[in-house]
C-alpha cells in the first residue's frame, strides 16, 4: 500500500457525469462534495493503479459497501483472495453519497407488495433474509465506528389520507410478520420526536440505523484489508475477454485475469457490459446538509431524537438531524446528468425544509451533492449470476434502499461466488434465482431497442408522481 485515496486522485469531480451518457467514469476522480467525505476522516490507504499484469482467484468491480463486504467475506469465510477494482476513490458512488439510512427492507417494494408480487410464502421467507441481513449489518455497526443510531425509522404521512396507507402496513407487519410498529399521530410525532409541519403522523418501526456510510465503508475496507484484501483505486474497467474460461479485465495500467468476476457497480459505469446491459435504471438523487443547528433552532423545531424520517411521496423525502445537530435531507431530483446542477433542483430540498421545518426556513446549506442510484425495473434488488455458464456474478438494484441489506449482499454473493450451497433453500427466493428484468415495455426484444429512450418515461413519470403526491 503507498498512497492515500486522496493522493490517488488525478481528476475533478464531475458533476455532469451521467452513466447512460458519459463516455467513461473517470480514473481517480475526486469524491462528490458530501459531507460525508468531508467528515469521514484519514480514508484508508491502498495499493493505488493497477501498473502492471496481474492474476488473481476473484475479481471485484466497485469498492462501495456491496464490493468490499464481498470481499471480506470471501477471504473471512472461504479463504479466497479478491482483489477489488475501483475507478475512482475507495466507495465513491452511492456509499459516500447515500442517506445513510439503514432499513430493514431492501429494493423499493414494500411488505405487502411482496406479498402480492411473490405470494404469502415466498414473501415470508424473502422477510426473515431480508431481516438476517439488517441483524448482520447492526452487528457490523457496533465493530465500526460509523456514527451509528439505532432508533429505528419513522414513516411520514405527508398528507392526513396517507395515515390509513400506514395503518394498513402496519397491520401487515404486525399480523403477518410479527413486528412491533406503532402508529404516531402528528401531535405525537411532533413532541416525541420532531415538529415537522409537513406531516399528518407516522409509522414507526424499530429496525432502523442511521449511520455514516462514508466511515461504515472504509470500516468494512480496513476489516478486509487486515484479511490480505486488495484494492487498486484510480482503475476503471474499460471492458474485457474470456480466454479459456480466464477473463482478462482490461485497466489502464494492465490487465487483470481472473476465473471469476463479481460486478458490484450500483448506478455507476458498467452501463455496457453486456450482463447488465439496460437492466437498471440509474436516477439521481440529490441531498444537503445544512449548518448546525443553534440552541434555539432545535428547541423551536423539537428535535428530540436522531431517529430517519422517510415520507410516503412517491418522489420521497428522506431526512434526519446528524450528529452534529446538522439537518439532512435528500430526494428524487433531475432526470439527466446535464441537468444536475440546475438551480431547481436545490430548491426542491431548501423549499421542503421551509415546509417541514419553518423555523428553518433559509438557513444556510453547507453542503450540496448527488448520485445515481440503480433502480431495476421491478423495484427488487438481485444477486445473482446473470448467465450459469460463466464465471460472472453481480448484485444491482437497491432502488436507494441498500444501505443495510448491501453488506448482507455481499455475504450472499461471497457464497455463490464460493461454491457454497449450504444455503440453497435461500438461493430460490426470486432476488437470487431471477435474472434483472429489462424494461417491461413492449416485449425483451423491443424493449432492449427502447432502452436509451427510458428516460422520457421517466421524466413523464415524475411530473405524474408530483401531482399525486402534492395534488
Amino acid at each position: 500500500m503507498s498512497k492515500t485515496i486522496l493522493e490517488n486522485s488525478q481528476q475533478g469531480y464531475d458533476p455532469l457525469y451521467d452513466p447512460l451518457s458519459s463516455p467513461d467514469i473517470g480514473s481517480g476522480r475526486a469524491y462528490a462534495p458530501s459531507y460525508w467525505a468531508a467528515s469521514a476522516g484519514t480514508p484508508p490507504l491502498t495499493d493505488g493503479p493497477i501498473t502492471q499484469d496481474i492474476d488473481t482467484d476473484v475479481v471485484i468491480i466497485g469498492s462501495g459497501s456491496t464490493g468490499v463486504s464481498t470481499a471480506l467475506y470471501l477471504a473471512q469465510e472461504h479463504g479466497i483472495e479478491a482483489t477489488i477494482l475501483e475507478a475512482n476513490q475507495t466507495a465513491w458512488g452511492c456509499s459516500s453519497r447515500s442517506g445513510g439510512q439503514g432499513q430493514n427492507a431492501s429494493g423499493r417494494l414494500s411488505r405487502s407488495q411482496w406479498i402480492e408480487h411473490y405470494g404469502l410464502d415466498v414473501a415470508k421467507k424473502l422477510d426473515r433474509e431480508i431481516y438476517t441481513g439488517f441483524e448482520n449489518f447492526k452487528e457490523l455497526t457496533q465493530e465500526i465506528n460509523c456514527d451509528a443510531f439505532d432508533g429505528g425509522h419513522l414513516y411520514v404521512a405527508h398528507r392526513p389520507e396517507k395515515m390509513a396507507y400506514l395503518e394498513q402496513e402496519a397491520k401487515v407487519r404486525k399480523e403477518i410478520f410479527a413486528y412491533d410498529p406503532k402508529i404516531l399521530t402528528a401531535p405525537e410525532l411532533r413532541e416525541q420526536y420532531c415538529d415537522d409541519r409537513d406531516a399528518a403522523g407516522a409509522l414507526w418501526e424499530r429496525e432502523g440505523i442511521g449511520i455514516h456510510p462514508l466511515k461504515f465503508t472504509y470500516g468494512l475496507l480496513r476489516k478486509a484489508q487486515s484479511l490480505g484484501v486488495k484494492i487498486h483505486t484510480a482503475s476503471p474497467v474499460s471492458g474485457w475477454e474470456t480466454i479459456d474460461g480466464v477473463h482478462h479485465i482490461q485497466t489502464p495500467g494492465g490487465i487483470v485475469r481472473a476465473k471469476r468476476i463479481a460486478i458490484c457497480t450500483g448506478g455507476y459505469g458498467m452501463q455496457k457490459i453486456k450482463p447488465i446491459k439496460n437492466r437498471i435504471l440509474p436516477i439521481l438523487s440529490n441531498s444537503v446538509v445544512t449548518r448546525p443547528l443553534t440552541e434555539s433552532e432545535l428547541t423551536a423545531c423539537n428535535f428530540r431524537s436522531h431517529t430517519f424520517l422517510t415520507d410516503t411521496r412517491t418522489l420521497r423525502f428522506y431526512y434526519r438531524l446528524l450528529k452534529d445537530n446538522r439537518l439532512q435531507i435528500g430526494s428524487r431530483s433531475a432526470v439527466n446528468g446535464a441537468d444536475a446542477t440546475a438551480p431547481q433542483h436545490l430548491a426542491l430540498l431548501t423549499e421542503a425544509i421551509a415546509r417541514k421545518f419553518p423555523p428553518l426556513a433559509g438557513i444556510p446549506i453547507d453542503y450540496s451533492w448527488w448520485g445515481w442510484v440503480d433502480v431495476s425495473h421491478d423495484m427488487m434488488p438481485r444477486i445473482t449470476q446473470p448467465d450459469p455458464k460463466k464465471m460472472v456474478w453481480c448484485a444491482l438494484g437497491y432502488g436507494g434502499n441498500g444501505v443495510s441489506f448491501s453488506t448482507w449482499a455481499g455475504k450472499r454473493l461471497a457464497e455463490r461466488i464460493a461454491g457454497d450451497n449450504t444455503h440453497r433453500e435461500v438461493f430460490k427466493l426470486p432476488i437470487y434465482n431471477s435474472a434483472l428484468p429489462f424494461p417491461n415495455l413492449f416485449g425483451k426484444v423491443e424493449s432492449q431497442m427502447l432502452a436509451p429512450f427510458r428516460r422520457m418515461g421517466q421524466s413523464f413519470l415524475y411530473k405524474w408522481y408530483w401531482f399525486q403526491d402534492e395534488k
